[in-house]
């Protein structure tokens, strides 16, 4: 001890000691390793697993939530797309959503959300989305309202062009999606790519809203009126929600006084 204190010779026969001892102490120290080191990689391998588990779990759950936003932020997009369409109206609005949609090919109709619960919903009443008309009530229920649109067979629609102020009536063709402009002689001035509006005739829409585009004009010398083809300019097979439109009372008063002198030139 006292060598060992005052010396470092007793530190080399210590070395050459541990060196001696260290594979005795390796080979008794063998089976308590391998006993660690088998049940440290089981743990962990059932570990793994129950944290990928975890893991792919909270993955189809973020996927899900992820999914969720696409649609909320779709959603909100046509929302806010649709109060701009309200601000450009100027008329009282009320936005509603579409609950089913009639697939009879020669039933363009559609089943809303809002009905008699919802004070001054009445039939005739247009309804639009953001880009322009899509058709009218035809008739409510307490709860939700059927709603017409404007490429049924059934449904004629009083437009005029933007570009020369001709006015037309557009009749729906059904499953095609598309609308006919009826009765125009060979020489009307109707160009491809003329704006349509609602020309407030027929007492039902208010004149100037957005309805369709002209597609296609054909004419036959042989017949007396040019086959005249248009697209909606709704979105009438993708739209979720709609706009119920109160006239104001300037365009009721501009509809009632058309609607007046139109029945006195009937008359006369």
């Amino acid at each position: 001890m006292s060598l060992d204190h005052r010396t470092d010779y007793v530190n080399n026969i210590r070395s050459g000691l541990s060196l001696i001892i260290y594979p005795l102490r390796y080979v008794i120290d063998l089976p308590s390793d391998i006993f660690g080191w088998g049940q440290t990689t089981l743990v962990s391998r059932s570990t793994l697993q129950k944290q990928n588990k975890t893991l792919r779990t909270q993955n189809s759950i973020l996927q899900a939530q992820l999914q969720k936003s696409t649609f909320i932020e779709a959603e909100n997009i046509r929302l806010r797309n649709l109060l701009k369409s309200s601000k450009r109206v100027g008329e009282r609005i009320l936005i509603a959503e579409l609950l089913s949609v009639n697939l009879d090919p020669y039933r363009q109709q559609v089943v809303i959300n809002k009905g008699l619960s919802e004070r001054d919903i009445f039939m005739g009443q247009p309804i639009l989305d953001a880009n322009g008309i899509m058709g009218q009530i035809v008739h409510v229920n307490p709860i939700t309202s059927t709603a017409m649109l404007i490429t049924d067979p059934g449904h004629a629609l009083p437009v005029q062009s933007l570009r020369n102020g001709i006015r037309a009536i557009a009749v729906g063709k059904g499953a095609s999606g598309l609308l006919e402009l009826v009765n125009l002689p060979n020489n009307t001035d109707i160009k491809v790519g003329d704006k349509l509006v609602t020309s407030g005739m027929g007492c039902v829409f208010p004149a100037g809203y957005p309805a369709a585009e002209v597609i296609e004009v054909n004419i036959n010398p042989s017949l007396p009126f040019a086959q005249v083809i248009a697209r909606p300019a709704a979105k009438l097979d993708r739209s979720s929600e709609v706009l119920l439109v109160w006239m104001s009372d300037e365009s009721r008063k501009k509809i009632s006084i058309a609607c007046v002198d139109s029945n006195e030139e009937q008359e006369k």
